[in-house]
């Protein structure tokens, strides 16, 4: 893991910079350190790798400085399981002694850091793209902040696009058996089921699922349409198998399943997945300057990356760069508990690549949501074209709280609308 990890880190002059800091070049009274907690082990293996190269980015342009200090970086590795988060996040915490924790990647581990958040209030947390909706909306951590928003968010506007658009009627979804894939499906059939939309069964699986023979022969002919949430390695095994036994049936994807990280891989029939609709933090194709500024810089520090950056490399970005910015405005004051940097990433309006992000009552991000299909460009290669634009999405989907609340958490087995 060592390897992978100092390779990660040494592929900009920043990074190599920090590394040097780390080994004590600089007093520890005109340093702040910071913890990146990514999944650099395990079937997502290639989603924490571009989410260090977007850290990296991100400190690469604060000239691996901020508040008036040179960032020191510890890199904790996970693998996409609670326990492997919880661990990592703990020698970061209380061997390394870091000021701020960057991190998690995935659902479940975004749970389970924020309660470890709420033992440890001496250090600021702040996600990477852990997207699981109760991260934030229940039983929050006071010292636990997103500016990612969360998966049911980033499902804003695909269910009715689904069902109006598209035509699908009935689908079957195929989901990853944790926390993320649960919101994912609740952001989708909060609005296909409410347009009309019939969701006639669910197969969970496990992360790092290579056989899925059983459920492939178990999808019925009378669908319109598979939704897919299944990230790095397990979506690449699904897309596969399925197209090798013959399945034909359209797919609506998460947001993870039509990310570069999958679109990327090698090896897929790329006809098949021209035309799918998925929604998320991020679009390929968005014409707008900042985004195309942060593709470019992206490009230039990472040529062996992804022919765009991945969400994960955003959303690591993303909450590096509010990291730094607030540690800016307060002057790298880390006093009384970081009260002045917790009560500025409470209050901050982030310009990002993808427009601005601003944090609700429970510290979770308010931010632009767009609506996607999968395109092939002049080069062949596959990327997520624009749609449309669902601007400003609340965690609560537009609903007064209450009413989304009484929706209950998302599990298996809610929402339904068989």
């Amino acid at each position: 893991m060592f390897s992978l990890t100092r390779r990660i880190l040494l592929q900009g002059a920043a990074a190599a910079m920090v590394l040097g800091l780390a080994a004590g070049s600089a007093k520890a009274e005109d340093t702040i350190k910071i913890g990146v907690l990514a999944t650099l082990e395990g079937a997502f293996t290639v989603l924490g790798e571009d989410s260090m190269r977007g850290f990296e980015l991100a400190l690469q342009q604060h000239g691996g400085m901020a508040g008036g200090k040179k960032i020191v970086v510890v890199t904790g590795s996970s693998d996409a399981s609670p326990d492997s988060a919880i661990a990592a996040a703990r020698k970061l915490v209380e061997q390394d002694k870091v000021d701020i924790l960057i991190g998690p990647l995935s659902g479940s581990e975004g749970l389970a850091v924020k309660d470890y958040a709420k033992t440890q209030p001496q250090v600021t947390f702040v996600n990477g793209t852990s997207a699981a909706q109760d991260t934030t909306l229940r039983n929050p951590a006071p010292n636990f902040f997103r500016f990612t928003t969360d998966g049911v968010q980033w499902q804003a506007g695909l269910g009715e696009y689904a069902f109006k658009d598209k035509g699908y009627k009935k689908v079957v979804v195929i989901a990853e058996d944790y926390d993320f894939p649960y919101s994912q499906v609740m952001g989708f059939m909060t609005d296909y089921c409410k347009a009309g939309g019939h969701v006639v069964n669910k197969f969970w699986v496990p992360i790092g699922t290579k056989d899925f023979s059983s459920i492939v022969s178990s999808i019925p002919d009378d669908i319109d349409a598979v939704y897919v949430a299944l990230g790095g390695a397990d979506a690449v095994n699904f897309l596969s198998q399925y197209q090798q036994a013959g399945g034909e049936k359209p797919m609506v994807g998460g947001s993870i399943t039509v990310d570069q990280t999958v679109l990327g891989s090698e090896g897929k029939r790329k006809d098949y997945l021209i035309g799918t609709p998925s929604a998320g933090p991020i679009a390929d194709s968005w014409d707008n300057p900042a985004w195309k500024t942060f593709v470019a810089d992206y490009q230039k520090a990472f040529p062996k990356g992804f022919p765009s950056p991945s969400l994960f490399a955003h959303g690591y970005y993303v909450e590096t760069e509010a990291v730094l910015t607030a540690l800016d405005k307060v002057k790298g004051d880390l006093s009384d508990n970081q009260k002045a940097l917790r009560a500025t990433l409470s209050s901050l309006v982030l310009d990002t690549p993808t427009g601005k992000v601003h944090l609700d009552k429970n510290r979770n991000g308010v931010a632009d949501i767009f609506l996607t299909e999968v395109s092939a460009g002049a080069d062949g290669k596959l990327y997520n074209k624009v749609v449309r634009v669902i601007p400003q999405v609340p965690q609560t989907m537009g609903m007064d709280e209450a009413t989304f609340l009484a929706i209950g958490p998302a599990t298996r087995d809610n929402p339904s609308c068989p």
